[in-house]
């Protein structure tokens, strides 16, 4: 049976890497993310117009954790647990074919480190192994070369390329879908 129900929020660890839940004191580290152009280039969503939207959002993402809808890890280095870095996580779970829409962001501080390598291997690796998930996807930008790279070297493969299906401001865009199968399933 798959589920997001956890006792205890689930902790990872990687080499140089803690994935923790988001806490209210992330609130500004995410609030310069989702608002910083570089970052959101290829991600096509509204920018947080103040610090008390992302409160919300923060908010949003623990009861999505705690009513089992969503995961969603903050980024930190082990040498500095509290300052968030970035994101990853699963949404759009859908309990009922076994899939999760993994996303992620990372400041760009930290790009071209190998952190979101590092972050994808460590919750790809959880997703199949202990959510049990049979299908992990990713929906980018079909403008986002650096993300379609990233997918493809952990395994992902093009499933879909849908026309105009995506309405941001004022446009229709493309969008790209990515998938990997559990190899376990």
């Amino acid at each position: 049976m798959l589920t997001l129900n956890f006792t205890k929020f689930p902790i990872l660890e990687t080499e140089r890497l803690i994935l923790r839940e988001h806490d209210l004191a992330d609130a500004e580290a995410l609030f310069a993310m989702r608002t910083n152009e570089t970052v959101m280039k290829y991600i096509d969503r509204e920018r947080p117009k103040d610090i008390f939207e992302i409160k919300d959002f923060i908010s949003r993402f623990r009861n999505g954790y705690e009513n089992g809808d969503n995961l969603a890890w903050v980024i930190a280095l082990k040498e500095n647990p509290k300052q968030m870095i970035g994101s990853v996580g699963y949404w759009r779970t859908d309990f009922a074919n076994h899939r999760a829409e993994i996303g992620y962001m990372l400041h760009p501080d930290y790009w071209r480190k190998g952190i979101i390598s590092e972050a994808l291997k460590k919750s790809i690796a959880f997703g199949f192994e202990v959510v049990n998930l049979h299908t992990i996807s990713a929906n980018i930008n079909v403008e986002n070369d650096a993300s379609r790279q990233m997918l493809i070297k952990h395994g992902f493969v093009k499933e879909a390329h849908f026309k105009q299906d995506y309405y941001f401001k004022g446009k229709f865009l493309d969008s790209e879908i990515y998938g990997l199968i559990n190899p376990d399933h």
